[in-house]
């Protein structure tokens, strides 16, 4: 299909998703998301779960419409408790709390909200734009991509993410240690044996990620906040004005920009979908930012990348679900067993068998995040008006919550005690310094990080010449070579001079 019927099938895909009864599931779908994205632990993959009995009596068209908007609802609403209350709504949000939040602690809680509602709206505008633009191309090339690629690109993103978190490299890596270490538990994907399991059999299935999210970030926020209270004064935390002001958008346009060029690529392939956009947009941030001092302490571009990067994430994530029936993303998997629920097969012949419903499910994402920016710049000061209530009161609040979307995760009691014991974690990392990022990167990734190590492996015999036997495998360990290396070449340059991290 070329471009030219691409635009055509587009327009006529607006036709049918402006129409008043899909326009209303839109927005149906774009304030169920949102307010199920606020919620800890509950976030667009189990929204959309939870909604799919619902919807068995709409047509499908209906249907994947207000899915797109739980979509893209849900990312935002993750990204809210992340920033108001350091608490993920789900695990793409997670970037959103390491700086976000100081920007709320600090008063700019509004303006951070404002960054990522923009944010979100630039990138699935840019990424959806790309989708319709590039998703012949970018299945072809995701077919191409093997097991070693998948486990270099991992790399890159553990690499990338533990050397720029954290008072040094040490620190980042023994974090990261840990997470590993937790998405270890469970049963040996290839083998069945049981790991770090102890004995314990609801452990067989692992520790969900939501869970250590919410336990490291939430539960550890909280314990250490109560720590804390009664050496400072409990005062409420200013909203600050609910707008950007021209120094802000001067330091935020860039990396709106710059997101969709991380995001949408790596949402396309199945390489972890939003989370490593988000570390690498974080990262890269960082690194050209003029403002590296201010991070950690709320630096906004920090905010504004990767929540652009991970909206383009979830435009991308269409390309290889839609193309390749290749769901990249736990939401992508829940929308491919709705597809499958109505008799569609998502694949290479779906734009020829279900043309108008894929071109309005595209038009609808465009239609979502207009009504997604329209609803939440102007919501940005009233989400931020949570931080005015007293903390004793609001950590009480996010600990119930944060219980209670654990519970929902499995309906298994040993949840809660092992969501407390990550809380506990969580807080001796605080007390000893340990960035909290690198150890949910390494929950999430490491399972398939070792998974594809291991097929690998199993490709080359066991030749560790397997895992650089591609030309993307090689380029990507050099780039990890060149960040490894860089606080030893920058010393070594000409005017510069530097202590290493």
């Amino acid at each position: 299909m070329d471009l030219a019927s691409s635009l055509t099938s587009l327009m006529d895909g607006f036709g049918t998703a402006l129409s008043p009864a899909n326009l209303m599931w839109a927005a149906l779908g774009v304030l169920l998301g949102t307010a199920i994205g606020v919620l800890p632990g509950i976030g667009p993959a189990m929204a959309v779960a939870l909604l799919l009995p619902v919807t068995y009596g709409l047509d499908p068209t209906a249907a994947f419409i207000m899915f797109a908007g739980i979509y893209y609802g849900g990312m935002f609403g993750g990204s809210t408790t992340s920033i108001l209350l350091n608490t993920p709504g789900e695990t793409a949000a997670v970037v959103a709390a390491l700086e976000g939040h100081p920007m709320a602690r600090s008063g700019r809680g509004a303006q951070a909200l404002a960054a990522a509602a923009i944010g979100h709206f630039a990138g699935g505008l840019i990424g959806t734009v790309l989708l319709v633009v590039l998703a012949p191309t970018v299945a072809d090339w995701a077919v191409d991509i093997g097991a070693a690629d998948y486990f270099a690109i991992m790399v890159l993103a553990f690499v990338a993410v533990t050397s720029v978190l954290g008072s040094s490299r040490v620190r980042g890596f023994a974090s990261l240690l840990i997470g590993l270490t937790i998405g270890m538990v469970g049963l040996d994907a290839l083998t069945g044996q049981q790991r770090l399991t102890f004995g314990v059999l609801q452990l067989a299935d692992g520790i969900d990620v939501v869970i250590v999210a919410v336990g490291l970030f939430a539960i550890g926020e909280a314990l250490w906040v109560a720590l804390h209270l009664r050496r400072r004064p409990d005062k409420p935390i200013p909203v600050g004005r609910p707008w950007l002001g021209r120094a802000d958008l001067r330091r935020t346009w860039k990396p709106w920009l710059r997101g969709p060029l991380i995001g949408f690529p790596f949402g396309a392939i199945p390489a972890g979908g939003a989370e490593i956009p988000t570390f690498l947009s974080y990262a890269a941030e960082k690194r050209l930012s003029r403002h590296r001092d201010e991070f950690g302490r709320g630096a906004i571009e920090g905010v504004a990348g990767p929540e652009s990067a991970a909206s383009a994430s979830a435009a991308g994530t269409l390309v290889s679900m839609l193309t390749l029936g290749l769901p990249t993303t736990a939401v992508a998997a829940v929308m491919l067993a709705a597809f499958q629920s109505y008799g569609i097969q998502p694949g290479p012949l779906l734009f020829e068998r279900e043309s108008e419903l894929v071109w309005a499910l595209i038009a609808s994402l465009f239609i979502g995040m207009a009504m997604l920016l329209v609803l939440n710049l102007p919501l940005a000061p009233v989400w931020a008006k949570l931080l005015r209530i007293p903390r004793h009161y609001l950590y009480a609040g996010i600990l119930f919550f944060a219980a209670v979307g654990a519970y929902a995760v499995g309906g298994e009691t040993l949840d809660l005690v092992i969501l407390l014991v990550i809380g506990l974690l969580g807080l001796l990392m605080r007390r000893f310094g340990l960035p909290v990022l690198p150890a949910v990167l390494g929950v999430i990734l490491g399972p398939a990080a070792e998974l594809q190590m291991r097929r690998a492996l199993q490709i080359s015999d066991g030749s560790l010449s397997g895992l650089v036997d591609t030309p993307l495998s090689v380029c990507v360990y050099v780039l990890i070579a060149l960040i490894a290396a860089w606080p030893l070449l920058r010393r070594l340059l000409p005017g510069r001079s530097g202590t290493g991290a």
